[in-house]
C-alpha cells in the first residue's frame, strides 16, 4: 500500500489517540518525553539500530533517550527531552488496511514508550 493514503494529520491523530489510551499512571510519567511523527527514519536512527537505508521499513519507531531507570536507549547526549519517534512511511508501507495501521501505531507507541520505562525489546510482547 502507498504511504500517502493516510494524511499526516490523520496519522498524528492516531498516535495521539494511542498515547491517550495509555493508563493515566503511565501518561503522567511521560512529561519529559516528546512524541514525534516523522515521515522516515533518519540515517542516524538507522545507523543506531544497525540497519541499512534499504532496510528502513523495518524501523517503525524509536525511543531515543534514557529510561526512567537510567538505562540508555541511544542516549540523547544531554538533549532534553527524551524522544519517541513514530515513522509514518514505514508503518503505512507495511500495513494493508486502516485497521492494520491503527493496530501498528498502538503497538509501536506502546513498544517505544516501554523503553522509557526500562523495558528491553525482549521484555515486550510486540
Amino acid at each position: 500500500m502507498s504511504d500517502s493514503w493516510l494524511s499526516r494529520q490523520d496519522f498524528e491523530a492516531l498516535v495521539a489517540k494511542a498515547v491517550k489510551g495509555l493508563p493515566k499512571a503511565f501518561r503522567r510519567r511521560l512529561e519529559n518525553v516528546a512524541i514525534e511523527v516523522q515521515e522516515e527514519p533518519s540515517a542516524e536512527a538507522l545507523d543506531a539500530v544497525g540497519l541499512e537505508p534499504d532496510e528502513s521499513d523495518e524501523l517503525l519507531g524509536l525511543y531515543w533517550g534514557r529510561s526512567i531507570q537510567g538505562d540508555s536507549f541511544f542516549d540523547a547526549g544531554g538533549h532534553l527531552p527524551d524522544r519517541v519517534y513514530i515513522y509514518r512511511g514505514p508503518i503505512l508501507r507495511v500495513c494493508e488496511t486502516e485497521a492494520d495501521v491503527v493496530r501498528e501505531v498502538q503497538e509501536t507507541v506502546v513498544h517505544e514508550i516501554g523503553h522509557h520505562f526500562g523495558l528491553s525489546d525482549d521484555d515486550m510482547p510486540f
